[in-house]
């Protein structure tokens, strides 16, 4: 008996978002003649890619059982970082890069706030939060920063063979990272943590060192989404990410990751992204008005909390 709940509850977390998704995008297309169209659906996935991005990083920290609320702020002020270095001179590349950099830095500040100072990932990442936040105001001064180069807004705005290219660059990530998660040693450890991480420190895995990189991986990642948002705008905005972590953390949840860490997938977390990404569109085409947005988007994220619980 044991065997077949098993059996039945991986079932539903595997096919259960995916489900949940289908039936939403039949609703709104029966809603609205827009939505179902090849324009509007490359503009959902093309707003999905920073979300779906973000939620790949959160995904692994997740998985070793941990969260993190700033990665919101990590993708304002790698944004910011990378915009006033384009404005003042520099290099696409060395901006990119150090926009990047900012990104890895601050979620490395994070995991040695957890490994080393042992602060429970919730407070480490709310601090850093704040921390961040402060940077990006005092860095812009409070002001947008606009007027960048047309190469640099290619990366958001640009087409490959009819594909926008932040869409690539979100499709390349997941596959690297479903490769890294399934066969690779980081990628059992990652899953081993989240399991039990006292066994696993037993057992010979240098946990603090594989948390360490999870949280370096998931500040690299916002950085891009920041970059990239940035690049979409042509603007870097100070204000820019906020709840963007709630977005993740549903976007994962909804997957079928379980909040206690241990289990989930990376295909699930996609899923979850183009859920939260579809019904951000789908109430934008029928014009529902932003305020009731907000709640819509609380509703779904206490139904993914709940949905975890029942899971578990």
């Amino acid at each position: 008996m044991s065997d077949k709940n098993n059996k039945k509850n991986t079932i539903i977390r595997k096919m259960g978002p995916l489900l949940g998704l289908l039936l939403l995008g039949i609703a709104l297309t029966i809603l609205s003649d827009r939505f179902f169209t090849v324009d509007n659906l490359l503009n959902v996935a093309r707003q999905i890619s920073i979300n779906a991005i973000i939620s790949v990083g959160m995904t692994l920290v997740i998985l070793t059982g941990g969260i993190d609320l700033s990665v919101g702020s990590i993708v304002a002020l790698t944004g910011s970082i990378t915009a006033g270095l384009l404005v003042g001179g520099q290099a696409i590349f060395p901006a990119i890069f150090m926009g990047m950099l900012v990104g890895a830095l601050l979620g490395l500040f994070n995991g040695l706030l957890i490994t080393r100072a042992e602060i429970p990932p919730f407070i480490a990442t709310l601090g850093t939060m704040t921390v961040a936040r402060g940077l990006t105001l005092v860095y812009t001064e409070g002001r947008p920063i606009t007027g960048m180069e047309e190469v640099f807004r290619f990366l958001g705005g640009g087409y490959l063979a009819g594909i926008p290219v932040p869409v690539i660059v979100m499709v390349l990530i997941f596959a690297l990272t479903y490769i890294m998660l399934k066969k690779t040693r980081l990628g059992r450890y990652i899953y081993a943590i989240g399991g039990n991480e006292e066994a696993a420190r037993l057992s010979g895995i240098n946990t603090k060192k594989i948390l360490l990189c999870v949280y370096v991986l998931g500040g690299l990642l916002a950085g891009v989404s920041g970059i990239i948002m940035a690049s979409r705008l042509n603007s870097a905005q100070p204000t820019a990410g906020i709840s963007f972590e709630l977005d993740a953390i549903a976007a994962v949840v909804l997957g079928g990751t379980s909040l206690s860490g241990g289990v989930g997938t990376i295909g699930g977390t996609l899923i979850g992204a183009f859920i939260i990404g579809v019904l951000d569109n789908g109430l934008n085409l029928l014009n529902v008005s932003s305020f009731y947005q907000q709640i819509a988007k609380g509703l779904v994220i206490l139904l993914a909390v709940f949905l975890d619980k029942k899971r578990r």
